[in-house]
């Protein structure tokens, strides 16, 4: 079974949150509905800025250990690097 490592966040240059979960279209809905975790619920944080794939979900869950050790600086540099915008890649996820 497969597995995303995701970034979202509530505004460019705001707070992050990096997750990883199975299904990202249910994951991310449900951070959208402020049922995802109490810190991002409180912190209205419910755009979908970095999405990856992994074809196991043991190495989804490695990568996203390694990415929360990161500084914020790396994190805005990683999310940047595929998506300058910003964008809410949640509407993406649903075409």
């Amino acid at each position: 079974m497969g597995g995303y490592v995701y970034i979202v966040t509530n505004r460019k240059n705001g707070a992050l949150y990096t997750g990883v979960t199975a299904d990202i279209a249910q994951r991310t809905w449900q951070h959208r509905e402020g049922t995802g975790s109490r810190f991002t619920a409180k912190h209205r944080i419910l755009r979908l800025v970095y999405v990856e794939r992994h074809d196991d979900i043991e190495n989804a869950i490695i990568r996203e250990k390694r990415i929360k050790k990161w500084n914020r600086a790396w994190k805005i540099a990683l999310i940047e690097k595929s998506n300058p915008e910003w964008r809410d890649l949640w509407f993406d996820l649903n075409k």
